[in-house]
């Protein structure tokens, strides 16, 4: 499991990538690099990272459900994630 910090950073991210976002594509349209450079360097989109959602494990994440592949297996042998079983023949 993540330490707290480091998820509360990469929701800070998340934040500065959505408020700067529209502002970002004008500038890159208009081909003024001196103004993107004086932005947020935490405001591009370049500098996320997926992370598991729950426990915020870095590694083995799953973009479809937006949790780190343990804990989709967890998930899934509980029967909490809809529509999704274990596969036995």
């Amino acid at each position: 499991m993540a330490r707290e910090s480091i998820k509360a950073r990469e929701r800070k991210r998340e934040k500065l990538v959505a408020r700067y976002a529209k502002k970002r594509a004008a500038l890159k349209a208009a081909g003024d690099y001196k103004a993107l450079d004086k932005l947020p360097r935490n405001s591009s989109k370049v500098r996320l990272h997926n992370r598991c959602k729950l426990t915020g494990r870095p590694k083995g994440y799953m973009r479809k459900f937006g949790i780190s592949r343990v804990t989709f297996r967890e998930m899934a042998a509980e029967g909490k994630i809809p529509g999704i079983t274990k596969a036995s023949w």
